[in-house]
């Protein structure tokens, strides 16, 4: 299975989840993990995402998601699964 992180991040308003994951169903990407929050009034989300339903690229996914995010007010980051343990690991 390949997975990638992703992470939304901006002030909160109406519609960020809503717009984010349409974007992520409409490409047949499936969101096994989702948190978010809400601290005086910026907006946090970070997703585990499963890639293997959709024709896209890395590239072509997070470049995308960069400028939906742009459209919408937010920073969207992605990164693939293993880089993002590898930096986390102790």
């Amino acid at each position: 299975m390949n997975k990638i992180i992703i992470t939304v991040v901006g002030k909160d308003t109406v519609g960020i989840i809503a717009r984010v994951c349409t974007w992520l169903a409409d490409h047949r990407l499936n969101i096994m993990d989702i948190s978010q929050t809400i601290v005086q009034g910026y907006f946090n989300m970070m997703m585990i995402v499963d890639t293997n339903g959709t024709e896209l690229t890395f590239t072509e996914i997070a470049d995308s998601l960069e400028k939906l995010g742009t459209d919408i007010g937010v920073v969207v980051k992605c990164q693939r699964e293993e880089i993002f343990e590898s930096m986390h690991r102790l």
